[in-house]
């Protein structure tokens, strides 16, 4: 059981990772995007959401503070569904169904940031 815990954790990191140094490598495109999206303060906050979720990433990753890592990612991905991702106002239906699969993306891996902080406490209290 415990490589399971490993290798879903290396699955669900690799996105935020990977998603995290594209924060920084497509700076200028990423915050043109969080502008239009009426981002708050998308200079700031492109910098502040790419290191958070690396920093989460990283940490669900190798196991290290796992639920402050989880709970980064959590507090990214549901801001970001609602302020990015908004599939309602979008008139076009091919860009609106684009958008409300990345929202529920979105909502679905905040659960399972939910539940990795969950398994966390578990796994540490049993141990």
């Amino acid at each position: 059981m415990e490589a399971i815990w490993v290798i879903g954790r290396i699955l669900f990191s690799v996105l935020f990772i990977m998603s995290g140094f594209g924060h920084f490598r497509n700076y200028k495109d990423m915050v043109q995007y969080a502008q239009m999206m009426k981002a708050p303060a998308p200079n700031v906050t492109v910098l502040l959401t790419g290191v958070m979720i690396i920093l989460g990433g990283l940490s669900v990753l190798f196991n290290f503070y796992t639920t402050i890592g989880a709970v980064l990612l959590f507090l990214f991905l549901v801001p970001t569904a609602f302020i990015m991702h908004k599939f309602w106002g979008v008139q076009d239906p091919g860009l609106a169904a684009n958008q409300m699969a990345h929202f529920m993306k979105n909502l679905s891996l905040a659960g399972a940031s939910l539940i990795i902080i969950y398994l966390d406490y578990v796994l540490k209290v049993s141990h």
